[in-house]
């Protein structure tokens, strides 16, 4: 007969917090995967009707169609501007460049949409939440480089976004909430140089311009409407009380030591005064003509 032996055991004792600890450390693991996989979706880069290589975007549709790259990852404290570089402006030039929220709908230019601002290439203008731009600077060409940041204001927390175009800077005030580099193209083609990590040093600027955009950015207005960056005088002009007053909620600053305006209606007698002022009220305003 062959001989046979039992197996033998050795057991060792296990209590709850040995299988505690291991069932931990196996759901700390899952958990870990997780976290990547929601990472790696949510900083993922996206576009629509364009072709990428590397650093490179190009148009890519029938220009009917609008083409628009979104980064995956929001500018921050540490990130805080990107810039492209204009390679072709294509048969039309219509390059944007912005920022937008992450859930950007990538068939409408940077610009377009509610809380995103973009600089058009093809026009000069500044689309600030709405398909109608206003006039903020001069029509880029091949060879052009256009930025794109942001800055905080130490003061209020307020964050200010700025664009810039072969080294000079125009800045309007922000959303605080996150905002993610995007360009935008919309015919054939167009062609950029894209840097999501340019450096930018405000102090090399010579020149730069506040354009306050909203309502909530003056601190005085009186018979003033503001539509955007416009300001249209509403009262009756029937006397010398009847002044319209805009006054910004800023002053200018060291680093904000400049602003202009351009006159796109003289209306009836062109009463239009541009200057600085401490917080005055209409008449006083007024009688300082004097």
């Amino acid at each position: 007969f062959a001989n046979t032996t039992k197996p033998k055991f050795l057991i060792h004792p296990l209590n709850m917090d040995d299988i505690n600890l291991h069932y931990r450390f196996l759901n700390w693991r899952r958990r870990i995967r997780e976290i990547r996989d929601v990472r790696a979706v949510r900083y993922r880069d996206r576009w629509r009707n364009m072709f990428r290589d590397g650093d490179m975007l190009r148009y890519h549709g029938d220009s009917d169609e609008v083409g628009c790259f979104v980064s995956g990852r929001p500018l921050s404290k540490k990130r805080r501007y990107f810039e492209v570089t204009v390679n072709d402006t294509g048969v039309r030039g219509m390059i944007a460049v912005g920022l937008v929220p992450q859930s950007h709908k990538l068939d409408h230019q940077p610009g377009w949409l509610p809380n995103s601002v973009a600089f058009h290439a093809d026009d000069g203008k500044l689309y600030n939440g709405s398909t109608v731009g206003q006039q903020f600077g001069a029509k880029c060409c091949r060879g052009d480089k256009i930025g794109c940041g942001i800055s905080f204001d130490s003061d209020d927390g307020q964050i200010t976004v700025f664009f810039t175009k072969n080294g000079e800077e125009v800045s309007i005030p922000a959303s605080p909430e996150d905002l993610y580099p995007a360009v935008g193209m919309h015919s054939l083609g167009e062609e950029v140089v894209l840097d999501l990590n340019a450096d930018w040093r405000a102090e090399e600027d010579d020149g730069q311009m506040i354009v306050d955009s909203h309502e909530e950015d003056w601190s005085r207005l009186h018979d003033v409407k503001v539509t955007g960056t416009l300001l249209e005088y509403m009262g009756k002009g029937k006397g010398i009380m009847d002044v319209g007053l805009a006054q910004a909620r800023r002053p200018l600053n060291p680093r904000f030591h400049y602003y202009e305006l351009e006159i796109t209606d003289a209306g009836e007698k062109c009463y239009i005064a541009l200057g600085l002022a401490r917080r005055v009220s209409a008449a006083a305003l007024h009688q300082s003509r004097d």
